[in-house]
């Protein structure tokens, strides 16, 4: 019986990388967002750099996996409900937005994409992106509740935008819409247009209303 080929080097251990991850949310609190090197990072961690390497591309690929790992689909398990499935998304993006780390690294994330020509793996954007939990929700509202022509890609990329506002710019804008308010917008974007109302029918009323005429009796 012939046996079957054996696998080339070791396993991958998911400890390093959780270890990784870890370190690299601590270090952006305690250090900032330029000091958390790959080089820092293995220190933290107690792992070789080049096990990280092995892992990640760069170190801008290992702070957004560590800083925006995405949505627990148990948060965001749409319920046919619009209204309420965007209410519980956008908290839980919120939630990843407001982390620590995450607001220690948004502004250089930033910076770093304006600079950079260089995208991120596709496997991470995939494994990272809400995107297709938001795809979902307006999947799972019943038939017509969502209008076809509306692209859902320029909806979320409207609602990211909000998002991003909120948390970048908490103190620098007064006013917060509140949940509910921006789920409430949002589902006005996904709504189908209501149909014209139809002009009456049968002839048009009198200018004048004829005279009333009184009995004697």
């Amino acid at each position: 019986m012939a046996q079957p080929p054996r696998r080339l080097g070791r396993p991958r251990d998911a400890a390093i990388g959780e270890r990784a991850l870890a370190a690299a949310r601590e270090l952006l609190v305690e250090r900032g967002f330029d000091a958390t090197t790959v080089q820092a990072v293995a220190e933290r961690a107690g792992v070789h750099a080049s096990a990280i390497y092995r892992r990640w591309p760069s170190r801008i690929a290992l702070i957004v996996e560590a800083t925006f790992p995405g949505l627990s689909p148990l948060q965001v398990r749409p319920s046919g409900d619009l209204h309420d499935d965007l209410c519980r998304f956008i908290r839980a993006y919120l939630q990843v937005f407001d982390a620590p780390a995450a607001r220690a690294a948004a502004a250089g994330m930033l910076a770093h994409y304006q600079t950079s020509s260089r995208a991120l793996p596709t496997e991470l954007v995939v494994r990272i992106s809400a995107r297709p939990q938001f795809i979902d929700i307006l999947r799972a509202t019943p038939p017509g509740s969502v209008d076809p022509s509306v692209d859902p890609d320029d909806v979320f990329d409207m609602l990211l935008g909000t998002l991003l506002t909120r948390v970048l710019l908490q103190g620098a804008v007064a006013r917060h819409a509140s949940v509910e308010r921006i789920a409430e917008m949002i589902a006005r974007l996904l709504r189908p247009a209501a149909p014209p109302v139809p002009p009456p029918t049968g002839p048009a009323p009198s200018q004048h209303e004829p005279a009333v005429q009184r009995g004697s009796g």
